[in-house]
């Protein structure tokens, strides 16, 4: 039986073969007969458009899928040059914050070097700028040496304003620009002097000038640094700067000027200040304090303080009687 089957089997194959050997005889010699290639050729030229066509969407999908692929590698590249981009910008940034930090730093250490005050570095940690008042916080206070009534200078020796309260590690200062802020101001031109009061919107006024005198603008106004009878000193040490002279307002009937100053320093803005801790202003301690002299006359012993001689005081001319 089995070899039966495989007789079969072997029948089968050999006629499949007989057939397609037949076939591609015939076929071969369909094809070197010159009315096949002609119809060939023909069939070829009608469907050349197709083909054509055919190979154009081909290459149009071709074309398109590179399209898609292009599209995504440049996204990723976008996204990683995006990436690269705010790292150099964010590395740029703070380059640029530590050197202006360091220029400020730079400045003040230059003031510090040059300046006959002891003083100490603090950073502004805070800042009050309302239409009521115009206050920073210090990052120092009383364990630093700082004490209330200490002034707050910036870099190129421009006065900020004065400590108003203190603690072990922090400050309170109240700017030139406050309301509250008072400072007798000299012009360097001139030397005349006046009050500079200070203004919410930015600019400082000087007030009481002298009449006479001669203000232009550009002029640079410091601190007076009077010193009046009986030892009281002024509450800002001399030469401290002040700002520059923008306009001034005369009036005519008026036996006194004003004159309009921008501060030396943009108030607005401090990162870094000097409070100067050594500096006394106001009425000095009672040791301190001169005292009446009795007119003995002589020399004074060793260590006693110097005396003053006090200012006759004016007295009322009788007025003439009525006459009768």
């Amino acid at each position: 039986m089995t070899s039966l089957l495989a007789t079969k089997t072997a029948r089968r194959r050999s006629i499949a073969f007989t057939v397609l050997l037949a076939v591609s005889l015939v076929m071969m010699a369909f094809s070197s007969n010159s009315s096949v290639r002609e119809l060939q050729n023909g069939v070829g030229f009608a469907f050349r458009p197709i083909q054509g066509a055919l190979d154009q969407v081909a290459g149009g999908v071709a074309s398109v899928a590179n399209a898609i692929a292009e599209i995504d590698r440049l996204r990723v590249d976008n996204a990683a040059l995006r990436a690269e981009n705010e790292q150099l910008t964010n590395g740029q940034a703070l380059t640029d914050e530590v050197r202006r930090e360091n220029e400020q730093l730079t400045s003040l250490l230059q003031l510090q070097a040059g300046f006959d005050h002891q003083t100490v570095a603090a950073p502004v940690t805070s800042r009050e700028s309302s239409e009521f008042k115009r206050v920073i916080g210090l990052g120092k206070g009383t364990n630093a040496g700082i004490k209330v009534g200490d002034v707050v200078v910036v870099g190129g020796g421009a006065l900020a304003g004065r400590i108003t309260s203190v603690g072990p590690d922090s400050a309170m200062a109240v700017l030139l620009t406050d309301g509250t802020s008072t400072v007798i101001g000299q012009l360097v031109s001139t030397a005349a002097t006046g009050q500079v009061v200070g203004q919410l919107g930015g600019v400082l006024v000087m007030e009481q000038i002298d009449s006479g005198e001669t203000i232009s603008p550009g002029d640079e106004v410091v601190t007076a640094g009077i010193e009046l009878a009986g030892g009281i000193r002024s509450p800002y040490p001399k030469g401290l700067l002040i700002g520059q002279v923008v306009d001034v307002r005369r009036d005519a009937n008026d036996v006194v000027q004003t004159a309009y100053l921008t501060p030396a320093a943009n108030l607005d803005k401090l990162e870094f200040v000097l409070v100067i801790l050594d500096y006394q202003g106001g009425l000095p301690p009672i040791e301190q304090q001169p005292v009446e002299c009795t007119g003995n006359g002589g020399t004074l012993p060793e260590g006693e303080q110097p005396c003053f001689t006090p200012t006759a005081r004016p007295t009322a001319s009788p007025r003439p009687a009525p006459s009768p």
